[in-house]
């Protein structure tokens, strides 16, 4: 079964490269997939957010949601797991970036859900569904330019979504 899903995996990602890939997409999609690199986006939202008192638990919570999920990804499991990105494993997959650690699982969608996922939960839904939009913009991203496996995005999205929900808990209602 494991077998399965890994070549699963690549067989996804050269799908996309051959019949989702466009040349006039291309820029987009690395504007869109670089405004989660080292969380920027997301640390900048929750600065902002703290700056105003009506929002500083939104602010709070999507700082402790980054960090539950950046130890949790990038500190333990990229660590442990060691996989190697996609375009290092797959010939025929041709990166439009690369990155300097492992691939499992996604800090990219990590983040963007983690924060994102808060956003939704604790702003008015003008502000929270294109912050939910945008982290799955980010996820979805990460498939397109070759640097993470579908189960890579998988996963770390689900370990935003984990990260999101302890941080609200940890955090506590209103915004």
């Amino acid at each position: 079964m494991l077998q399965y899903i890994l070549s699963a995996d690549g067989r996804v990602l050269l799908f996309i490269q051959e019949f989702l890939r466009f040349e006039w997409l291309n820029p987009v999609v690395l504007f869109i997939t670089s405004l989660a690199n080292g969380g920027i986006i997301w640390i900048l939202f929750a600065v902002l957010l703290l700056c105003f008192k009506k929002y500083r638990k939104t602010g709070t919570a999507m700082a402790v949601a980054l960090l539950i999920g950046y130890v949790i990804t990038n500190l333990l499991l990229k660590n442990l797991v060691m996989r190697v990105r996609p375009y290092d494993a797959i010939a025929a997959l041709e990166p439009l970036v690369r990155a300097g650690d492992w691939s499992f699982p996604s800090g990219h969608s990590t983040c963007s859900i983690a924060a994102g996922y808060v956003m939704y939960q604790k702003l008015p839904r003008y502000l929270g569904i294109p912050a939910i939009v945008l982290a799955v913009l980010i996820c979805l991203s990460r498939l397109y330019v070759g640097v993470h496996y579908p189960t890579d995005v998988i996963c770390g999205a689900l370990i935003g979504l984990f990260a999101a929900m302890c941080s609200l808990r940890i955090v506590g209602n209103g915004r």
